[in-house]
């Protein structure tokens, strides 16, 4: 889909602001240039002067009706509203049909239907806020749970915001000193040292090197954080699987090697939603599916925040387990404890399936492992990663030019380029520097009346 942005700013549109279906309350926001013309022609008594936002409690007289409709509406007037043009929400009782009735009579009286994302969007265009922010208003609605929703707000609070402020800022500087010297070069005038260029260049550098680690960790562990559950064959790793999960997801056999491939659900611990996965079990691959299932096992622990790694109490360690082998966090259980009267020195967790020994323990050691994990990759969103790394893998490369260019005291005009370059990277992530196929895949996603 692609909207033409430009083109229908002016144009007033209009959406259901609130969730479908049957509520108390049911809001329809108008945004545009004629919205207090369009609201004055439907609701009575209309009043809207003034520079202050307002709220009106008057009726709306809408076909097929036999009496007018309570109705109240918040006016903001322009500048003062969320998308910097005068805006006006109709909040009324949540019935579908009157609602559906009221948007009738707003297009109508010549209000156009708003496009997916519009309100959004138009926020942007206005400068209320950045990209980054408004893909944390996409990031808010499409939460599913507290964790994520916490990232979309710090996010839509401005940390990624300021930051790519702060560094456009310093570089915005560097350059100016750059180009006065420039201009100045035939006389005797040293705008910026040699150690002071290094220094400032090279603060920049490793921040956006900071955040380019911040987006590839993103990237790697995007979506829901996943808890891989890995271990010898045999050692209850499926039936630990469809335990936690309270179903029977996963094939369980008292024979080792029932599981060859990975099998993963959604597992809910307290107010957050992590994927737990169930891998084949570790051991030496003797034919071709095998060496597969091994090869799937290991790729899926590399990708995990946690491996939790099931040992059965009835059988002696695996040899030659080094658990510092995981690039992440682990978690040793001891698996089927009703086996044995003995608990293994050094184990973490006893827990037992068929008696339910350790399985709450268990969720609560998950969770408490998961949320003591450092999270400076968890301010920024899925969409931003994905969307600036390449612009901050640009950048970089473009101060580590500049960094070589300034240490071996180089042609200044090819400085100036790298870091123009680098400014111009850092703008297309904060929305500084846009073109309509980025600003249509970001707004497309969204709902109508957002």
């Amino acid at each position: 889909m692609t909207i033409p942005y430009a083109a229908q700013l002016d144009d007033t549109i209009a959406a259901l602001a609130s969730a479908p279906g049957p509520a108390g309350r049911g809001i329809i926001r108008v945004s545009g240039t004629e919205v207090s013309s369009v609201v004055a022609r439907l609701v009575t008594p209309w009043n809207a002067e003034g520079p202050s936002p307002t709220r009106h409690v008057g009726e709306v007289h809408l076909p097929g009706l036999l009496c007018p409709l309570p109705v109240d509406v918040y006016y903001w007037p322009t500048r003062r509203s969320f998308t910097g043009q005068p805006l006006a929400e109709f909040h009324l009782i949540g019935s579908p049909p009157l609602l559906d009735a009221l948007l009738s009579a707003l297009f109508a009286a010549g209000v156009r239907p708003a496009h997916p994302g519009e309100f959004t969007l138009r926020a942007f265009l206005a400068g209320r806020l950045d990209l980054t922010q408004a893909e944390a208003v996409l990031g808010v609605i499409d939460a599913r749970d507290d964790r994520e929703m916490q990232q979309a707000l710090n996010q839509l609070a401005g940390g990624l915001s300021t930051q790519l402020l702060q560094l456009r800022g310093d570089l915005v500087d560097l350059l100016a000193d750059l180009e006065a010297g420039l201009d100045f070069a035939d006389e005797a005038i040293e705008f910026v040292s040699q150690a002071a260029l290094l220094g400032r260049l090279g603060l920049v550098r490793d921040a956006v090197s900071q955040l380019l680690q911040r987006a590839d960790r993103r990237m790697r562990h995007a979506s829901l954080p996943r808890i891989v559950l890995a271990g010898p064959p045999n050692a209850g790793k499926s039936t630990l699987f469809n335990a936690l999960l309270g179903t029977g997801r996963a094939l369980v056999s008292p024979e080792a090697g029932t599981t060859r491939d990975y099998l993963s659900a959604p597992l809910q611990l307290a107010d957050v939603t992590v994927e737990l996965v169930d891998t084949a079990g570790r051991a030496e691959a003797e034919h071709g599916i095998d060496d597969l299932a091994q090869r799937l096992a290991r790729e899926q622990a590399d990708r995990a925040q946690l491996v939790v790694w099931c040992q059965p109490a009835d059988a002696n360690p695996t040899p030659g387990t080094d658990l510092s082998e995981f690039p992440t966090h682990w978690l040793k259980v001891v698996t089927k404890a009703d086996l044995s009267a003995e608990r293994p020195a050094g184990s973490e967790i006893l827990v037992s399936v068929r008696n339910g020994t350790g399985l709450d323990h268990l969720r609560q050691t998950l969770l408490e492992k998961l949320v003591a994990q450092p999270r400076a990759e968890g301010r920024l969103l899925d969409s931003t990663a994905a969307r600036s790394f390449d612009s901050l893998t640009q950048a970089l490369a473009a101060l580590e030019r500049a960094v070589g260019i300034a240490r071996h005291e180089s042609d200044q005009e090819l400085l100036a380029i790298e870091v123009r370059e680098a400014l111009e990277e850092l703008g297309k992530i904060a929305g500084v520097v846009y073109t309509d196929d980025i600003l249509d895949r970001i707004f497309s996603k969204f709902c109508i009346g957002k």
